[in-house]
Order: C-alpha cells, then structure tokens, then sequence
C-alpha cells in the first residue's frame, strides 16, 4: 500500500501563509509552533494530489478555504504569542 502521496491539502496553505506573514525571518520554532495550532483548528483535508484539490476546487471553496487558513493562523500566531509571555523565564 502506498500512503507517502497522503497528506493533509491544509497543510501546505498553512505553511504558504506562514512564510508570507513572517518573511525570511523566520523563527523555524515558533512557526512551527504556530502551525500545529493552526492546523489543530481546521478540518483535515487529506488527498494524495495537490493538482486535484486545485482542479476540482470552486473559486469559492478555495477562497472559502484560504479565510479559514488566515483566521486560523493569526489566532495561533495570539495563542503563541499569549503562551510565550506568560511562560516563567
């Protein structure tokens, strides 16, 4: 059985919208961080094809789709943020 082509379609936007926001500046940890809690509020869309998502996607299901990755990157982004201050140093 091949599951290597599996992935969640979230995933890459996620990732996308990350290097967009933060720029080559990245603090690859904090990003990450971010990312896992991004991805743990939005439902999972596992494909095995980037190209048939992008095809069989509607303008609106993709712009759909894009609305949920930023509101739910920038909420992680406060929720990081909020963890990192209030964490003891």
């Amino acid at each position: 059985m091949e599951f290597e082509s599996v992935h969640n379609y979230y995933e890459k936007l996620v990732v996308q919208y990350l290097i967009e926001e933060f720029g080559a500046d990245i603090d690859s940890s904090r990003v990450a961080d971010i990312a896992c809690v991004a991805l743990n509020h939005l439902p999972p869309r596992y494909i095995r094809y980037d190209v048939d998502m992008t095809f069989y996607l509607s303008p609106q299901e993709a712009a759909e789709m894009s609305n949920k990755v930023i509101d739910a990157c920038q909420n992680a982004m406060t929720h990081v943020e909020q963890r990192d201050i209030s964490k003891p140093s």
